[in-house]
C-alpha cells in the first residue's frame, strides 16, 4: 500500500506564478478592502463592485501557468497517495495534473447561486456579471468562501490529514484559520515539511523539518528527496 501524502497549500505556492497575493505589500488588498470585496455584507452593499473584484482575478488567473511547484507534486503521484488541500482559489493544481484536490475557501472557476449552494457552474476564466442568474432566476456569485462565512470543507480536511503518513506545507504562512488548525489534526509521528522562505516556525507540531525556500525551488528538491527514501 502507498504511503498517504497530504500536501496544504497557500498563496505563496501561487505567487510564482503570478498570481498576486493578499498579504504582500504589493498584493490585491493595497487596491481593494477587504470589507467591500470579501464579505456578505460587501456583497448585499455592492455587489457589482465586488463582481468586478473576482472577474480581475478570474481573468488574471487565465494568463498565467503552474509552477515547478505544481509540477512536482505531481511527480509524487508516482510514488505516494497524495491529497492536496489548497487554500488557493486559483486552478493550477488541476492544470499541472494533480488527481485529488480539496478546495478549502472555494474555486475561482466557477460560480453558484445565492439561492441553491448545491447549483456550482464552472465558467472558467469569463465574467460574471449582474443579472446573470442560475437555473432558478437568482442572481450568481462567486463561488468563494468570504470573510466570516463557514469553511464547509473544513472538517473534510481535518479527516483527510489524520491519517497522514507525510505531510508537506507549503506557501502558507499558517497564520489564518481554520487553515492553520490542520496540522493539529495530524498523527504525530508523520513526518512534516513547511517549505516557506520565512521559515515560521509552528509550536507544539511534532517531527517538522522547515525548509527555508521559495515553493519553486524547495518543492523539486523535497519531492526528489522523498521519491528516492
Amino acid at each position: 500500500m502507498k504511503k498517504k501524502v497530504v500536501v496544504l497549500t497557500g498563496a505563496g505556492i501561487s505567487a510564482e506564478s503570478g498570481i498576486r497575493t493578499f498579504r504582500d505589500a504589493d498584493g490585491l488588498w493595497e487596491e481593494y478592502r477587504i470589507e467591500d470585496v470579501a464579505t456578505w455584507d460587501a456583497w448585499q452593499q455592492n455587489p457589482a463592485l465586488v463582481l468586478e473584484f473576482y472577474n480581475k482575478r478570474r481573468t488574471q488567473l487565465g494568463t498565467v501557468v503552474p509552477n515547478a511547484a505544481h509540477l512536482a507534486l505531481v511527480k509524487l503521484e508516482e510514488k505516494f497517495d497524495v491529497q492536496i488541500i489548497t487554500q488557493n482559489v486559483d486552478d493550477l493544481h488541476e492544470r499541472a495534473g494533480s488527481a485529488n484536490i480539496l478546495h478549502l475557501h472555494g474555486e475561482l472557476v466557477k460560480v453558484r447561486s445565492t439561492a441553491d449552494d448545491e447549483l456550482v457552474y464552472t465558467i472558467g476564466y469569463g465574467e460574471i456579471g449582474l443579472g446573470d442568474h442560475c437555473e432558478k432566476g437568482f442572481q450568481l456569485r462567486p463561488h468563494i468562501v468570504w470573510f466570516g462565512e463557514a469553511v464547509p470543507m473544513i472538517d473534510v480536511a481535518a479527516g483527510i490529514i489524520a491519517d497522514a503518513d507525510i505531510i508537506l506545507v507549503i506557501g502558507t504562512s499558517l497564520l489564518v484559520y481554520p487553515a492553520a488548525g490542520l496540522l493539529y489534526y495530524a498523527p504525530e509521528t508523520s513526518a512534516k515539511y513547511l517549505v516557506d522562505p520565512a521559515g515560521m516556525h509552528v509550536s507544539r507540531v511534532a517531527n517538522l523539518e522547515v525548509i527555508r525556500k521559495k515553493a519553486g525551488e524547495g518543492v523539486p528538491e523535497l519531492v526528489e528527496k522523498l521519491m528516492n527514501n
